[in-house]
């Protein structure tokens, strides 16, 4: 061991030894974190076997990557894929933007009182439950009695039974999330503008910069930093659109663009009890997402010197 090696050794248990309260209060979530994600996930294998549950684990026969091929020869595979890419495909180009306009018209507004009412009433919908904000859903778009449907009527426009639509779904899944979560996430952009330098601004009105130079030269560049992060982690899960949501908003009807990998690894695996199949489907799921973050990461550290890791 070198001398360098060893004084940085020293460094972090000295480090370690004045902090060790902090790393105390750590342990019960190191803790909870072990035990309920990196202990589990020794349980991937049964993709790689013909599970039956009776002969546990170890005790199952191996059969090598028969689940993934028949996933991947399936016909459920093409539709599956597809849905799911064109559901956080679209919420992605429009629940990533939506924020920062909204934090940016936030840091504008000068009268507290209205700002905060404006702030609070566009958070509220986040703390509604999944299962209430689809029921909601499917009652203001009920055909019968729907408001929505009623209000497109008494404009000359016609909608017809938008729930039973499968070219509607993704629109409505995509809308609706605006509604339910724009607010709750522009939080992170508003706190990056709150932590800017007011002289910053008093330097551009001294230069003569109008309210969108502002924006241009000040708000925006402050934020690329927290974009880029949050984009990264958005393009982490594109295979991961909310299993909930579209379970509950699922029917017959619309259930042709509505299949996403969740529901049809949830139908095979605790409707069907197909374990090892439900399980190759979901290690096939996180592993891409998996590849398409690190490939993210790498491409954003390259270009803008902003990575998460």
């Amino acid at each position: 061991m070198t001398r360098t090696q060893f004084l940085r050794r020293r460094g972090k248990l000295l480090r370690i030894r004045q902090n060790w309260g902090l790393y105390l209060l750590m342990l019960p979530a190191i803790a909870i974190f072990i035990c309920f994600t990196y202990l589990p996930m020794y349980g991937v294998i049964i993709a790689f076997k013909d599970f039956r549950p009776a002969m546990g684990i170890w005790g199952s026969k191996w059969a090598g990557l028969k689940y993934f091929e028949r996933y991947f020869n399936s016909y459920m595979f093409a539709n599956t894929i597809t849905n799911t890419l064109v559901i956080s495909l679209y919420t992605i180009a429009v629940t990533f933007p939506l924020p920062i306009l909204l934090a940016l018209m936030c840091n504008q507004m000068y009268a507290r009182r209205f700002k905060k009412f404006f702030q609070v009433s566009t958070y509220l919908p986040h703390f509604i439950s999944t299962v209430v904000m689809c029921g909601m859903i499917i009652m203001f778009l009920s055909p019968s009695s729907g408001v929505i449907p009623r209000l497109c009527a008494m404009a000359g426009i016609q909608t017809g039974d938008l729930m039973g639509s499968a070219k509607a779904f993704s629109s409505i899944y995509v809308w609706t999330e605006v509604w339910q979560h724009v607010g709750w996430d522009s939080i992170m952009y508003i706190a990056a503008l709150s932590a800017i330098d007011p002289q910053l601004y008093e330097a551009a009105e001294v230069d003569g910069a109008n309210k969108w130079q502002k924006i241009r030269a000040i708000d925006i560049p402050m934020l690329v930093p927290t974009m880029i992060t949050l984009f990264i982690l958005r393009c982490g899960s594109i295979l991961g659109v909310g299993f909930e949501k579209v379970y509950l908003l699922q029917n017959d009807l619309n259930i042709s663009n509505s299949e996403i990998i969740s529901t049809y690894l949830y139908k095979m695996g605790l409707k069907s009890n197909q374990y090892s199949y439900s399980a190759a489907i979901g290690l096939f799921n996180n592993v891409v997402n998996f590849v398409i973050l690190v490939l993210v990461n790498g491409i954003s550290k390259k270009i803008s010197d902003t990575s998460l890791f």
